[in-house]
């Protein structure tokens, strides 16, 4: 497999619906996010989706903003080959239904790439999956692009301080995937994940946005699953 196969995007049941089933509550997550986007995204400005995988997200961004943000610039960022052909057809899609759109896909690793004049930045489930000191430098970017006001929301699996706590929440977690998935399926994508995902505590987390230049007062978190956490930081 190739090296970022990680994303699992060769899944039979299609990236999407692997996730939903794979955290709880993932469908609420992603609703919760479109609805708050209302409140930053601006004609003119650039709205920007990281780790776009499938590109789903990115389109319900601009279905939620099209009568009131027509001008914006959406863009969806993704490293993962395995996804290409899903986010041409999205795009071919979204734009056969949206002429008016201005959206822009990127075939490419976040870490090349600098944002200016952002009013909404998105990352669900990506930053985890990089090294500690590329997180740093990517939130760095972040943090610049915003403009005064705009929002940085994102969802990521923590480690939970207390060892005890991890256990339990650990199992809890597997008892609740394996509804969906065999114990062995569980267990081989906890192997494919081993070396990639690089979960913090939610204090590392914070530390890591307020050293990138967030104000700490402005992170707030809004949803919460097992270890997984959503959270909404505004420059």
């Amino acid at each position: 497999m190739a090296e970022y196969d990680f994303t699992f995007a060769h899944r039979d049941e299609g990236f999407d619906d692997h996730i939903e089933h794979s955290i709880r509550g993932y469908s609420n997550l992603v609703d919760d996010i479109v609805s708050y986007s209302r409140y930053f995204v601006e004609n003119g400005t650039s709205v920007v989706d990281l780790g776009c995988s499938t590109g789903k997200v990115t389109e319900k961004l601009i279905l939620e903003n099209q009568d009131h943000c027509a001008e914006a610039h959406y863009i969806g960022v993704e490293l993962a080959e395995g996804f290409y052909d899903n986010l041409d057809k999205r795009e071919d899609a979204i734009t056969a239904n949206n002429p008016w759109v201005d959206l822009e896909f990127i075939k490419g690793d976040i870490r090349d790439c600098n944002f200016t004049n952002c009013s909404f930045i998105t990352s669900i489930f990506t930053l985890q999956f990089m090294p500690p000191r590329h997180r740093k430098e990517v939130l760095e970017k972040i943090y610049k692009g915003l403009n005064t006001g705009g929002a940085f929301i994102f969802a990521e699996k923590t480690v939970a301080e207390d060892p005890r706590v991890q256990e339990m929440i650990t199992f809890n977690y597997y008892d609740y995937k394996r509804k969906n998935f065999d114990t062995e399926d569980i267990m081989d994508k906890e192997r494919t994940l081993r070396h990639m995902m690089k979960p913090n505590t939610w204090s590392e987390i914070v530390n890591n946005l307020i050293e990138a230049g967030f104000d700490p007062i402005k992170i707030q978190p809004f949803w919460r699953n097992h270890m997984f956490v959503g959270a909404i930081v505004i420059k």
